[in-house]
C-alpha cells in the first residue's frame, strides 16, 4: 500500500485498505478456522457437501476378476466343453480341467483357472455342442485392484461432492460420507430509496442485489432460502441492527448490500460495533468495490458468524463476492483456497494506481484470451451480463495486449463446481 492511500485513509479516519490479495488470503485463513463441523450423511443426502476426510476404498476396484465382454471363459486350448454359466452378482465354480468352459456374462466374476475369454461373437458352436473361436491375445477382463487397491486414497479432503465423487463412494463399498454441509447464507439489503418492483423512477432505484446476491450465493454452495432475503431495510440504526441480530440466528453469513460508507445514512459499522464484531478486512485496495468489508462474530452458543458488507453499486457488489466472500467460503467448508487460473490479454486494460484493477472480461478458454467489455461503472450490470470473470490488474501497473494476468472466474452455471 502506498504511503499516498495510507495517508489519505488517516485523514478520513479509516485504517488504510488491506490489499486485494492479502484480504483475500485472510479471509480464507479465518474461514479455515471457523470450519463447519464434520457430520456423517448417507450418500442420498451428501452432494453438494464437502468431503471432510479423504475418500479410500474398501476393498480392491474391482474386487474380484471381472469379465469385461459377453462370451465363454476357457481354459487350455479348445474346442472347449461348456459346464455351466456364470452371471453378473454370482460366485463362479472354477474351471478344473483344460477344454472346459462356462458362458460369461459382462461384470460376472471369472471363474479360477481361466486361460482366456472369447467373445460370444467371435465363438461358434460344433455339432456336438463344443465351442469354437480364437481368443484375442489381451486379456479380456478386469484385475482386481486395477481401478484402486484396498485404502487407497482417491480424492482428498476438501472435494466438493458431486455425482461423479457419490458414484465413485459406492462403487468402493461407502453408505455415508464424513462431510461438511453447505454454509446457510442471508442477504440483507438496505436502502430506503430502493423499489422491489416496476420500472425505476422519481428518485428512486430498481433493488438489483436482492434477487441476484442469493443466486451467487447458491452458486458458490451456499444454501440461501426465499425467507433468508430481507429488505430493504429502513435506514435507522435500530432496524439495522435488529435485522442483522436476526438474520445471524439462523446464517452462518450474512451479507448485506449498502451502508458500508460513513455517511449519514450508513448504519453498517455501528451496527457491527453494537453486536461486538471483529472487523476481518475493513475495506480493500481495490476498484471498483473498494468499500467492502468482512466482520467476525461469536454467538452465545460460541459459534463463529460472519458478516460480509457488500457496496451498494451492483457491480462493486459482486467484486466484494468474489474477493471476499468466494475465499470465506472455500475455509467455512474445508475446499482449498481457489487458484486463479492466468489469461493472455488480447486488449489493454488500463491500471487503476494504488488499486487492484478486478476489470470485467470474457475469457475464451480454448485460446486462453481475455477480452475487456463495455458498460463496467460501479453501478453497471449490462457487462457483467455477458462476462466470464475479472482480469487482476495488479496495484501500480497496467495491463497490456499479450500481458499474462490472473482471472478471478464467474461461477457462471449452478452445475460448476465453485473455486
Amino acid at each position: 500500500m502506498s504511503t499516498e492511500t495510507e495517508a489519505a485513509a488517516a485523514e478520513a479516519g479509516t485504517p488504510p485498505p488491506a490489499g486485494w490479495e492479502e484480504a483475500r488470503s485472510r479471509v480464507y485463513a479465518v474461514g479455515l478456522s471457523a470450519a463447519l463441523p464434520a457430520v456423517a450423511r448417507p450418500l442420498a443426502e451428501a452432494d453438494g457437501h464437502t468431503l471432510a476426510e479423504p475418500l479410500t476404498t474398501r476393498t480392491d476396484l474391482p474386487a474380484f476378476p471381472t469379465s469385461s465382454v459377453d462370451g465363454w471363459a476357457v481354459r487350455g486350448p479348445g474346442p472347449w466343453r461348456v459346464v455351466g454359466r456364470v452371471l453378473a452378482g454370482h460366485t463362479a465354480a472354477p474351471l478344473e480341467t483344460d477344454g472346459s468352459t462356462v458362458e460369461i456374462a459382462t461384470g460376472a466374476m471369472v471363474p479360477e483357472g481361466t486361460t482366456a475369454i472369447l467373445r460370444i461373437e467371435e465363438s461358434a458352436r460344433t455339432a456336438d455342442g463344443l465351442v469354437t473361436g480364437t481368443p484375442r491375445p489381451a486379456p479380456e477382463w478386469r484385475e482386481p485392484g486395477e481401478e484402486a487397491y484396498l485404502g487407497e486414497e482417491l480424492l482428498p479432503a476438501g472435494t466438493p461432492v458431486d455425482p461423479a465423487v457419490l458414484g465413485l463412494a459406492a462403487s468402493c463399498g461407502h453408505d455415508t460420507l464424513r462431510v461438511r454441509r453447505p454454509p446457510r447464507a442471508a442477504l440483507l439489503v438496505f436502502g430506503d430509496e430502493l423499489l422491489t418492483s416496476g420500472p425505476p423512477g422519481a428518485g428512486r432505484v430498481r433493488d438489483a442485489l436482492g434477487p441476484s446476491v442469493p443466486a451467487w450465493l447458491r452458486r458458490y454452495g451456499c444454501q440461501v432460502r426465499t425467507a433468508d432475503v430481507v429488505g430493504p431495510v429502513a435506514d435507522t440504526l435500530p432496524a439495522h441492527v435488529a435485522a442483522v441480530r436476526g438474520a445471524l440466528a439462523n446464517a452462518d453469513l450474512v451479507c448485506t448490500t449498502g451502508g458500508t460508507m460513513h455517511g449519514p445514512v450508513d448504519h453498517l459499522h455501528p451496527t457491527l460495533e453494537a453486536l461486538g464484531a471483529d472487523y476481518v478486512v475493513n475495506t480493500v485496495a481495490v476498484r471498483p468495490g473498494f468499500p467492502m468489508l468482512l466482520a467476525r462474530l461469536v454467538g452465545d452458543d460460541g459459534r463463529v458468524r460472519f458478516v460480509a458488507g457488500l457496496p451498494g453499486n451492483p457491480q462493486s457488489a459482486v467484486v466484494a463476492l468474489v474477493s471476499l466472500v468466494a475465499p470465506l467460503l472455500a475455509g467455512l467448508t474445508g475446499r482449498p483456497m481457489p487458484v486463479l487460473p492466468h489469461v493472455t490479454l488480447a486488449e489493454p486494460i488500463p491500471g487503476r494506481g494504488d488499486y487492484t484493477h478486478l476489470a470485467l472480461a470474457r475469457w475464451d478458454r480454448v485460446a486462453g484470451t481475455a477480452y475487456p467489455v463495455r458498460h463496467v461503472g460501479s453501478a453497471m450490470l449490462r457487462g457483467l451480463a455477458g462476462a466470464d470473470g475479472f482480469a487482476v490488474i495488479r496495484p501500480g501497473a497496467s495491463g497490456a495486449a499479450g500481458d499474462r494476468v490472473p482471472l478471478v472466474p464467474l461461477p457462471l452455471t449452478p452445475g460448476e463446481r465453485a473455486g
